[in-house]
């Protein structure tokens, strides 16, 4: 009885008596109004209004921290020949905010052996006149046509193509070309035949230091990338081992951050890999699935990278060049949208979102 009537004469004074944060009959104050007075007379004004301390970055939205590497992307995120010319591709880069663009080398493209001097030398000047960098050449060649292969055909097919990149590279102005060394095993290669480690090591020092002469006339650098499942340079120790063993200044280390996200982790390798890295592939890895193809790299951000960790790491050893995002499939529908998103999430990791 004595609780019931307590709690009719607390119910009646909160409808019917005026206090700084009950309403007025038929005043129109909503429910979140009544809450946020409630809060203020119960000392809660700091939590409803306390501003973010000026100066001081949302996490939730970007880094809060800037750093001054440079955003590139490979050609290979592009609709690139199918649905869009290089020309058009170079444009969307820089539209979307990119610093640099990679291109790729293989037998039938813009960039191909059927090109030369003159060709290249035109690309350069597109990319010149648009106003974005080549930051590097890239190619899948060195699968089919491996350094280190058995077969002495496809070595020397890779040999002659690996000089043809170097030299396509110095024509566009480009001073990295990414070199796949060698492999023992290329489990996406039915018919590839395992070379024996120290055979696959022996072959892989005699082709860079057969590349290497032109490389250093040229002034183009051969960076050597870490790749997954080739059983070749597996660690960072083994690939600066690798780069020093030819004490040249074009001979560095093009560090490939998905390649070893299957096992490893590219925070790891960063800090012993150092000054070497000249150049850099962003890929996006996910731990998730059990599908270790090319199905396992996704859309940047949408992995298990810890991206704030690489990032910092990349400032410790004082990189300053291309983070190129590399992805091997374009969107089928507005595949516009997936260069804007990348450049998006590459402002947000390097702080430059505000």
């Amino acid at each position: 009885m004595h609780k019931t009537i307590a709690w009719e004469s607390e119910a009646w004074h909160c409808r019917h008596v005026t206090t700084p944060f009950a309403p007025y009959p038929g005043s129109s104050m909503n429910r979140r109004d009544v809450l946020r007075s409630a809060l203020v007379a119960a000392g809660g004004a700091a939590l409803v209004n306390a501003p973010r301390a000026q100066g001081v970055q949302d996490e939730r939205k970007a880094s809060p921290k800037r750093y001054k590497m440079k955003k590139s992307i490979n050609l290979w995120a592009f609709p690139y020949p199918d649905r869009m010319s290089l020309k058009e591709c170079l444009q969307l880069a820089k539209d979307a905010g990119f610093d640099g663009i990679e291109l790729n080398y293989d037998l039938e493209s813009d960039l191909s052996p059927k090109s030369g001097p003159k060709e290249f030398m035109a690309i350069r000047k597109e990319a010149e006149r648009i106003g974005i960098a080549i930051s590097g050449v890239c190619s899948f060649l060195f699968w089919p046509y491996p350094l280190t292969s058995n077969d002495p055909k496809e070595r020397m097919r890779g040999m002659e193509l690996a000089a043809k990149m170097t030299e396509a590279a110095y024509h566009l102005g480009a001073e990295n070309l990414l070199v796949v060394p060698g492999a023992v095993h290329m489990p996406w290669r039915e018919d590839h035949d395992p070379t024996p480690n120290e055979l696959c090591d022996s072959r892989a020092r005699t082709a860079i230091g057969k590349l290497l002469p032109t490389a250093e006339k040229l002034k183009v650098h051969l960076n050597i990338e870490n790749i997954f499942f080739n059983g070749y340079l597996m660690s960072p120790m083994e690939m600066n081992e690798f780069v020093d063993h030819f004490d040249s200044e074009y001979v560095q280390v093009h560090f490939d951050t998905g390649n070893i996200m299957l096992f490893q982790f590219p925070e790891h390798w960063i800090p012993v890999l150092g000054k070497r890295i000249k150049n850099v592939h962003l890929k996006e890895f996910t731990k998730k699935g059990t599908d270790h193809s090319l199905e396992s790299f996704r859309p940047l951000l949408d992995g298990t990278t810890n991206w704030p960790a690489v990032i910092e790491a990349f400032e410790t050893v004082d990189y300053r060049g291309y983070l190129t995002f590399e992805y091997f499939h374009p969107y089928t529908h507005y595949p516009e949208a997936l260069i804007h998103q990348t450049s998006d999430s590459l402002d947000r990791m390097l702080g430059r979102k505000v």
